[in-house]
């Protein structure tokens, strides 16, 4: 997720990269709302996003992976990237409004760039504005190329009857999670060679941001995952539960394994006393995506993915995979 990130230096001040450290988490904080609700023209741009949090949460997952840009010792901007295993993404790329288009966007691409250099991901995405001609040039100069649009969805919570075989990797005990987690990459794999969104697992519970909803299937495979954040302080902010990554076994049953796990996100959400339910689709899951229209999600915010290689990756009409890579 990337607003506004300059292309080019025209006299400005030296800029420095490095660790975004907790001291400057507030600040690079207010630096992401303002670039966002500045770009998209909220009338109080310091307030855009209200109880989400996306530059703690990330900071927290992976201290290693979160860098600052500053100028003359103040912090100006940040960056994330996250390791899903083959697949790696970054965002949100924020840069203070009004050091726009003086290159500090593309400072701090060079150390996520180099993350995934380290982590050796094979396929690398961002989302950002489909609408914006300088994002896209932007990014493709560093490799990336913009495939299908991605759908950030919400629906308004029914509430729903328990889901047979369903589990919170939160309620596991402790001895149990580590073969949960194997499960879980098992799952991904399957979906696409490598792909692990064990970190987040860990982090969405190790910080309280919610829980991971484990589908149970035949023997003792998985037929379903969904990493959910809830409620204020996470990424879904206050009233939302968010489904950050979401995924079934690949097969012919594939279609009922997704209704199922649909229908285990909106329990969770009604658990959690929550209104409101997130999900992103790209549009290249095809069916996925006309799925959850017919249950009533709506789009609320729309942008491209960019793609390094120009490859679909897991985005491809025969996936039933929840995510936006914002």
């Amino acid at each position: 997720m990337t607003p506004p990130a300059g292309e080019h230096r025209s006299g400005a001040a030296p800029v420095s990269v490095s660790p975004l450290g907790a001291a400057d988490l507030d600040r690079a904080d207010e630096i992401f709302r303002v670039a966002f609700g500045t770009f998209l023209g909220a009338p109080e741009p310091k307030t855009f996003f209200g109880a989400a949090d996306y530059v703690r949460t990330r900071w927290a997952a992976d201290p290693q992976a979160a860098f600052a840009a500053t100028v003359e010792g103040e912090v100006v901007g940040s960056n994330f990237a996250a390791n899903w295993g083959s697949v790696g993404y970054f965002g949100p790329l924020t840069v203070r409004p009004d050091l726009w288009d003086q290159g500090v966007g593309r400072r701090l691409m060079e150390p996520v760039m180099d993350c995934f250099g380290t982590w050796e991901n094979r396929h690398l995405g961002l989302f950002t504005f489909a609408h914006s001609p300088k994002h896209l040039e932007l990014y493709r100069r560093y490799g990336f190329w913009p495939r299908f649009l991605t759908a950030i969805m919400k629906k308004q919570v029914a509430g729903s009857a328990a889901v047979p075989g369903r589990a919170l990797y939160g309620q596991l005990p402790a001895a149990e999670q580590p073969a949960a987690l194997s499960l879980c990459r098992e799952l991904t794999g399957a979906v696409y060679e490598g792909l692990s969104v064990e970190r987040d697992i860990v982090a969405t519970h190790a910080q309280g941001l919610g829980d991971t909803i484990l589908l149970q299937g035949a023997g003792s495979e998985l037929d379903g995952l969904a990493v959910c954040h809830c409620g204020a302080g996470s990424e879904a902010g206050a009233d939302v539960c968010f489904v950050k990554f979401g995924a079934v076994r690949p097969g012919p049953e594939a279609t009922n394994r997704f209704e199922r796990l649909l229908d285990a996100c909106e329990q969770l959400a009604a658990e959690r006393g929550l209104g409101q339910l997130d999900a992103g689709m790209n549009l290249g899951r095809q069916d996925a995506y006309r799925r959850m229209i017919d249950r009533g999600f709506r789009t609320w915010l729309q942008g491209v993915t960019m793609h390094r290689p120009n490859e679909p990756g897991y985005s491809h009409p025969d996936a039933y995979v929840i995510d936006d890579w914002r």
